[in-house]
């Protein structure tokens, strides 16, 4: 019996990656799938794109390349339990759903999760669909990060929204105020940001010692785009804070988290990518509150899109969690601001 076969396509976050790095993203549900052993399929000719069998790990994916893989000692992952655990329903119909996720639950089952994630409480949730239905994740969050997930119902229409998704990289060039699908963050920032807005044009690639890492340069990596526009700002003495909104052009690892920490501006509580700079307080409260921050201070705020089958227009937000709020209350970051700009924010004026 022949080797079973993996098909994929390449989608915008394999733009420029290694031929090896794009397989080990999308094979995360295969434990067989190791950084050397997926190196050496592609040497052995187990691997082809766009039809043609090709043995060097650094060949490069382009966006839309048809990647196949025979998987001759794949091992399938566990099925995934169905768990009941709570979920934070935003919308749903009998297409698609979006969710409120909170900052600690894993999205997908892996080795250190194999049980309580975002995923084994869908399948609960999804344990009384008709059939054909089964949940299918359209873009994912770090652990740490809150906020808005969408999920998928159908094979076609997690296919559609990851189009809309992909093809609105043109309207979103030309600003926030662009139509098309948007999915916005909000995220807290060390840092005195001293423009209304503007965009963060830096590739992004693996750290060489640590491939948990993410690294941001001028020359290496895959090509990532992120804009920003500045809500609030305090002075914070010594070191400053600031509310950003955030909106992805491409979807790369830690995208957000590794953009604004190669600004100068990273992220209250991201012991990944950013420093203590808490320590620099001069007001010994806003230090203490800032110190105490369990995680990256980053959610996923607000998503618009044309619902892929009705073609209406789909706005929803997910509120900003309590621990965030508490530090834009402590901090004086004017979180009113948040209310007052749900609906659709304009571009900000200076």
């Amino acid at each position: 019996m022949p080797p079973p076969l993996r098909i994929l396509t390449a989608d915008r976050g394999d733009a420029g990656l290694r031929l090896d790095l794009v397989l080990r993203r999308h094979l995360t549900d295969v434990d067989a799938a190791t950084r050397t052993r997926v190196q050496a399929w592609i040497e052995n000719g187990h691997v082809t794109v766009n039809g043609t069998p090709v043995r060097r790990v650094s060949a490069r994916a382009a966006r839309g390349d048809v990647v196949a893989v025979a998987l001759p000692d794949a091992v399938p992952r566990r099925v995934m339990a169905a768990e009941d655990v709570g979920l934070d329903i935003l919308y749903e119909d009998d297409h698609l759903l979006a969710l409120n996720k909170p900052a600690g639950l894993v999205v997908h089952p892996s080795y250190r999760n194999r049980a309580g994630t975002l995923m084994n409480a869908l399948l609960w949730h999804a344990r009384a669909w008709p059939e054909g239905r089964r949940p299918s994740l359209v873009g994912r969050l770090d652990k740490w990060t809150s906020g808005i997930v969408i999920v998928a119902k159908t094979a076609a229409v997690h296919t559609a929204l990851q189009r809309a998704f992909a093809a609105s990289d043109p309207a979103f060039a030309t600003g926030f105020g662009a139509a098309g699908s948007e999915k916005d963050y909000l995220a807290v920032v060390y840092g005195r940001v001293n423009v209304a807005r503007g965009e963060i044009d830096l590739r992004i690639g693996h750290e060489a010692s640590d491939r948990r890492r993410m690294v941001a340069s001028v020359k290496v990596g895959a090509p990532s785009l992120t804009r920003f526009e500045r809500l609030a700002r305090v002075a914070a003495p010594r070191a400053g804070l600031s509310l950003l909104r955030c909106r992805l052009a491409t979807g790369r690892r830690h995208q957000i988290r590794v953009h604004l920490a190669a600004r100068g501006w990273p992220l209250v509580g991201d012991s990944t990518y950013g420093e203590p700079r808490w320590s620099q307080m001069t007001d010994p409260a806003l230090a203490a509150a800032l110190r105490a921050f369990p995680r990256q201070a980053l959610h996923a705020w607000r998503v618009a899109l044309a619902h892929p089958v009705t073609r209406a227009r789909l706005t929803l937000e997910a509120p900003v969690p309590k621990d965030i709020e508490r530090l834009l209350t402590v901090s004086g970051l004017d979180s009113r601001l948040l209310s007052r700009r749900s609906a659709g924010l304009q571009a900000c004026r200076s």
